[in-house]
């Protein structure tokens, strides 16, 4: 070795160049497989093979005392308290804390328990004992631990706790780990009760869930707001709405529903507006908008009862309470509400939109919760909305409102083919690009209404949450088209 000292430098520049470039190929591979050394340790990566769960982590209690169980997740946490070492693993159901005592295990799983690293994917088989502090109050002694897929860097935030103090894009770039974090497991388990309620409620209503195209020949409302896609030879757009299909479909089934993605090409950079959002599309023949508003606000306090009930632990963790509501919802005409804030000092004129900005300046308790505004200016809304016979100025429209949030959009439709045409023209729309909607007009449409209300508005609303990013899984808005 004192070949490669400093004192034998004079020695190293002797030799040929050949000779020097094999000398230090075999320092680099010596030294690398030093380190390969220091770093391999008893904690190897391995196949499932035929381990299988046998528990999750929510059946792991006291009177499963003395039962040997399998049990699999990623690890949460580790403590290392010298002669024993503790290893929380999570599962989709919650947490369970393994216990290795140098004592209990013996030294080479001892060993082998205090080389685990948080994220890291295990599975371990132990028997179960009672443990009053432990998760569900009882813990897993181990008698065999495997890693399936060892973490090789810690993690840039943590996830445990209520908030991270890391900025969300940092947090969106590793969205995977980001989602283990426990306040969007709950959020995203209450996700999961909404979605499901409204499909309940639905079908008990006699409602035929559809799917509709996600690719369209031209606009369905009109507007800029597309993102245009090549289809084979020609131009397409990603759908921004369900809306003509679904009043097509009430041709044969009358009540349909749709949970799917929107695609709405927005340059906002706002913490409520997403390029890519989750949208429940309704709509129903042989109604008018006070009905489906009727159906609207049913809905919406089965989806809040089935939280209450289904989402305790998720609500516990988060310290938030689903809103108490009574029906019907509190609603208020456009007209009024205009008053209203040009009394309050807003300048804003009749057939304007309100902005949530512009709506914080009412001073009303009833405007916290949900309500309805009514009747808007028919110039405000999509063609195919129908203008009031007595007032054609304002149409038989709706916005459910949380708070200064939009959650939902009605309306009574069109069902005439004249008046369609009429009212495309009058907002600068081709008729001819809307033939094959035009068409079906001609073989009895019913009367029929509805709307769509914005999944994620919704979660943002019941769970809290400040930046609509964080209410879905993978996020689109105009700065991120990754993860």
């Amino acid at each position: 070795m004192l070949f490669f000292g400093d004192t034998c430098k004079p020695l190293f520049s002797c030799l040929s160049l050949g000779s020097r470039l094999s000398v230090k190929l075999i320092t680099s591979t010596v030294q690398t497989r030093l380190f390969n050394l220091e770093e391999e340790g008893l904690l190897k990566e391995e196949d499932l093979g035929q381990w299988r769960r046998t528990h999750y982590s929510k059946e792991v209690g006291p009177a499963m005392a003395d039962r040997e169980v399998v049990i699999m997740g990623w690890v949460s946490s580790v403590r290392d308290h010298g002669n024993i070492s503790f290893i929380i693993i999570k599962d989709m159901h919650g947490e369970v804390q393994v216990t290795a005592k140098k004592s209990e295990v013996g030294e080479q799983l001892f060993a082998l328990a205090k080389e685990v690293k948080e994220h890291t994917s295990l599975g371990v088989r132990g028997k179960v004992r009672p443990q009053e502090k432990a998760p569900n109050g009882a813990e897993v002694v181990p008698a065999e631990i495997k890693a399936f897929s060892v973490a090789k860097k810690a993690a840039p935030f943590m996830t445990t706790g209520k908030s991270s103090p890391v900025g969300i894009d940092t947090r969106l770039d590793l969205r995977a780990v980001d989602l283990r974090r426990q306040q969007l497991g709950s959020i995203f388990r209450i996700r999961q009760t909404v979605v499901n309620a409204i499909r309940e409620f639905l079908s008990r209503q006699d409602f035929i869930e559809v799917s509709t195209p996600k690719m369209i020949a031209t606009a369905t409302e009109g507007g800029a707001a597309l993102f245009p896609i090549f289809y084979y030879d020609r131009e397409a757009f990603l759908a921004q709405s369900p809306q003509l299909y679904k009043e097509q479909l009430t041709m044969a089934f009358e009540s349909v529903f749709e949970i799917g993605p929107i695609f709405r090409a927005e340059p906002s950079r706002t913490n409520r507006h997403l390029s890519e959002a989750t949208s429940v599309d309704v709509e129903r023949a042989f109604a008018d908008y006070g009905d489906v508003m009727a159906l609207l606000e049913r809905m919406i306090i089965h989806i809040i009862d089935s939280v209450k009930d289904r989402n305790k632990a998720d609500l516990e963790f988060l310290e938030i309470a689903m809103p108490a509501l009574e029906l019907p919802f509190p609603k208020y005409s456009y007209s009024d509400l205009i008053d209203k804030l040009q009394e309050a000092g807003e300048r804003i004129p009749w057939g304007d939109d309100i902005s949530p900005q512009v709506m914080k300046s009412l001073q009303d308790e009833r405007l916290n919760g949900f309500y309805f505004i009514v009747d808007w200016p028919t110039s405000t809304k999509p063609f195919y909305v129908k203008p009031k016979a007595d007032d054609p100025k304002v149409c038989e429209s709706f916005d459910l409102m949380y708070g200064p949030l939009e959650m939902s959009s009605g309306s009574t439709r069109i069902n005439r083919k004249d008046q369609l045409i009429e009212r495309m023209q009058k907002q600068g729309l081709k008729p001819d690009a809307f033939d094959y909607h035009l068409r079906v007009f001609d073989f009895g449409v019913p009367p029929h209404a509805g709307f769509g209300m914005g999944l994620e508005r919704l979660l943002m609303a019941l769970a809290k949450i400040e930046n609509i990013r964080d209410a879905t899984f993978y996020p689109r808005d105009i700065d991120r088209l990754a993860p």
